[in-house]
């Protein structure tokens, strides 16, 4: 198992209940918001300590923007799709980047991953986000961003859910107690975990 001191970040506790009970662990609640303010506290203060992590691995469930995704994906790049600014000036120096690149171990499946401040469940927003990622989510921009402004690194694993469409609403509360499997599974796999 790594020897990396890490901190263990998800949305809601049902995404990782199966992690030991002695892993460091941060729950942001869900939305970019709640995880920009509960990721940035967190390593605001281990800063403070001297005491930053050495990884962040971000475990958590997502929707799928294209047919056939299924099982646990790493992330490899992150945007944040409900944010548009059609002026062209020198505002552009205030934003964070457009698209964040995240390093992959190579061991699971890449896929890119969009977040934002919405419920994907309609056909017409997930053809449009599908031509740029795969994934779609309500943190993970958020929690790279922050780590990204920390000088962390992250490590995003995600498993998909629901399908991102009209068929969408209801399916992801029912489809937590797979994704937590699947996550740890897929932590443990990587060496985050110990078998």
């Amino acid at each position: 198992m790594s020897q990396e001191k890490i901190l263990f970040v998800a949305a809601v506790d049902a995404e990782v209940k199966h992690l030991p009970s002695d892993a460091e662990l941060l729950i942001t609640g869900i939305g970019t918001v709640n995880a920009a303010m509960k990721v940035s506290e967190y390593l605001a203060a281990a800063r403070e300590r001297g005491q930053l992590p050495d990884r962040v691995v971000n475990l958590g469930t997502v929707g799928a923007l294209r047919d056939g995704l299924d099982g646990v994906f790493e992330i490899s790049t992150v945007i944040k799709h409900d944010w548009n600014l059609l002026i062209e000036s020198d505002i552009h120096r205030y934003l964070l980047p457009e698209v964040i690149e995240l390093e992959t171990t190579g061991q699971l499946p890449r896929q890119g991953l969009a977040t934002g401040d919405t419920f994907v469940t309609d056909t017409q927003l997930r053809n449009r986000l599908a031509e740029e990622s795969g994934l779609c989510d309500m943190e993970g921009y958020a929690i790279a961003a922050a780590c990204q402004h920390f000088g962390v690194p992250l490590t995003m694993l995600k498993q998909v859910s629901d399908p991102a469409n009209e068929e969408t609403v209801g399916q992801w509360a029912n489809a937590l107690d797979r994704a937590a499997f699947e996550l740890d599974q897929a932590a443990k796999k990587l060496g985050f975990l110990p078998h």
